[in-house]
């Protein structure tokens, strides 16, 4: 994914699916299209993260901000950059 929207997530006491379910409904309002990845440091992850949550992959990654998730559309593998 080279393009997404940054979702501030300031609210992790809330579950970890119901947060990532309310940002994805944002992105599929505002862009008229579903979401297909979702990435997340790993602080905001936790320590066990589901794999998908609301048919997102979650990918976990520590160069991901902090508190946010990078919501967007995968790109299909082997795409020239």
């Amino acid at each position: 994914m080279k393009v997404g929207m940054l979702w501030l997530d300031i609210e992790p006491e809330v579950d970890l699916g119901r947060r990532v379910t309310r940002a994805a409904a944002y992105y599929a309002d505002k862009y008229g299209r579903k979401a297909t990845l979702c990435v997340i440091h790993p602080e905001t992850a936790g320590e066990q993260p589901p794999p998908s949550v609301a048919d997102l992959t979650l990918l976990v990654r520590p160069d991901a901000l902090r508190q946010h998730f990078w919501i967007g559309v995968e790109e299909p593998t082997g795409q020239a950059a």
